[in-house]
């Protein structure tokens, strides 16, 4: 029987469960992880792509939130050079909006409230004169520079499933929870491929937080307000490498990011959702077209759309009036905290704090659960493919089109972002493009949706093309028909 008992079985397959996995399975501990449907297919796929400290949450004053997330920019891109990256953001100033004094003032905070040891602090700019000024309509003369960090959120995910799983965790996408029981003081884990034991729960579903604890019996005083936040992308609209800031007349801010080098990201909205799959209703898309529209020099019409996407956050509910101004941080729950085998729930949460939400949750459930009371160890692991100094990306691309002549610049430096020093070893006997089986398209061959299936936990086209790579923007639909048939028949094989 103690074969078949995990220490922590954990519940929810996006950013906060995998690293609670990664976690705790580094600790020691057995460790299952269960997703219902494909890792990082909800939330943490869906965000606006930053590692930061969260600029415009000094204005609610959650100040300790900020200084976290800053502490945990670097440390993030210190583990995950290949998927984090710095990006310098422009944020312009508006008349009429919050003054220059205010806008200088907090820039002033967040260059110093927490960590900053590498990315360069904020400047005042002339945009008439500097050259990011370009990509903006003329009457915006002055603005401020200061630094964050760009994430790929689905790899991201991915990276610390893959470290959960080298460290012996059992990681089990598209495997439904239907059921939670206390028994012979540990849990019972009902699912539609059987049942599972463990010691201990670790409810981190995210927007589906509240139906875990419906599953295991449990009233909490806490609870969730879903808010859904919906992004387009355009094509790229101005030639650098900078982001952008923009002040919304209704007080919001909107961000205008570089991405996948071809295109635009643009968002976000915070609207409450009250169910069903998120997306991006008419009247978002248009709100983010305007809101880019009033500061780019090209505006952004309803027809440059080339995709959308949406996320519902899971936050904390605390009463706030308007979705924006809920807070972002995470609340951690132990319950049955004198008896009974323990459940710990995770309310809320982001991106950048994940990693130390994951040592939090496990300093609070160690006291009930002591093989998980080990030091802290995960600030200075690199993730899978991460063991390169920080910048060397481009480095490390040509590296591989040096090994493999075969690549295209591009097509290696995707590579390379995607998979760090771990594409040497996808790539690592294939002197020419036939020694990687089919080309589906746009650089994505047999071979590496061979790795991703292997290796990734990926099953389809969707999997493939939108969550472990970008590349169902440039995929046409007979292309993202022919990889689905050739899933399809390997899976029947």
């Amino acid at each position: 029987m103690e074969r078949d008992l995990y220490d922590i079985a954990v519940i929810g397959g996006g950013i906060n469960g995998c690293g609670i996995a990664r976690d705790a399975a580094g600790r020691g501990a057995r460790v299952v992880l269960l997703e219902a449907g494909d890792l990082a297919c909800g939330t943490s796929s869906a965000s606006t792509k930053l590692i930061h400290g969260g600029l415009r949450y000094l204005e609610y004053r959650e100040f300790a939130l900020v200084r976290e997330a800053l502490a945990e920019r670097e440390r993030i891109w210190g583990i995950a050079p290949h998927l984090v990256h710095p990006l310098r953001f422009i944020l312009p100033h508006t008349p009429g909006l919050r003054p220059r004094w205010l806008l200088r003032a907090g820039l002033f905070l967040y260059d110093h409230l927490g960590g900053r040891d590498r990315l360069p602090k904020t400047r005042s700019i002339d945009l008439a004169r500097d050259p990011a000024g370009q990509a903006l309509r003329p009457e915006f003369r002055h603005g401020f520079a200061f630094s964050d960090c760009w994430v790929d959120d689905a790899r991201l995910v991915i990276a610390n499933a893959r470290d959960a799983a080298a460290r012996g965790a059992a990681v089990f996408p598209r495997r439904t929870v239907t059921g939670l029981a206390r028994k012979d003081g540990g849990w019972t884990v009902a699912t539609e491929h059987g049942p599972l034991r463990a010691r201990a729960v670790i409810n981190a579903a995210g927007p589906s937080v509240m139906a875990v604890l419906g599953l295991a019996h449990e009233d909490s005083e806490r609870s969730v307000r879903l808010v859904r936040g919906s992004h387009i992308v355009v094509r790229r609209r101005w030639d650098g490498p900078e982001a952008f800031l923009f002040q919304s007349g209704d007080g919001r801010v909107i961000f205008a990011i570089p991405f996948e080098d071809d295109f635009t990201l643009i968002g976000t909205t915070d609207r409450d959702h009250r169910g069903g799959v998120p997306k991006a209703e008419p009247d978002e898309i248009a709100y983010l077209c305007a809101a880019a529209s009033e500061y780019l020099s090209e505006p952004v019409r309803t027809s440059d759309v080339v995709w959308t996407f949406s996320g519902v956050r899971p936050l904390v509910a605390d009463g706030s009036d308007k979705p924006e101004a809920a807070t972002r941080g995470y609340r951690l729950e132990l319950s049955q905290a004198d008896e009974g085998a323990p459940l710990l729930t995770v309310f809320g949460g982001k991106i950048t704090t994940y990693r130390h939400l994951a040592e939090a949750a496990l300093e609070t459930l160690a006291p009930r659960l002591p093989i998980v009371a080990g030091p802290p160890w995960t600030a200075g692991a690199t993730l899978p493919g991460g063991d390169f100094p920080l910048g060397g990306v481009e480095a490390l691309a040509q590296r591989l089109r040096g090994a493999h002549p075969f690549l295209q610049a591009a097509w290696a430096l995707r590579l390379a972002r995607a998979y760090g020093t771990e594409a040497a070893t996808i790539f690592a006997d294939a002197a020419t493009l036939a020694d990687c089986g089919r080309h589906f398209g746009h650089g994505l061959t047999e071979r590496e949706v061979r790795h991703l299936v292997a290796r990734e936990w990926a099953r389809s086209a969707e999997d493939i093309l939108w969550r472990r790579t970008k590349l169902g923007l440039r995929f046409s639909p007979a292309q993202a028909n022919s990889l689905a048939d050739f899933l399809a028949s390997e899976s029947t094989a």
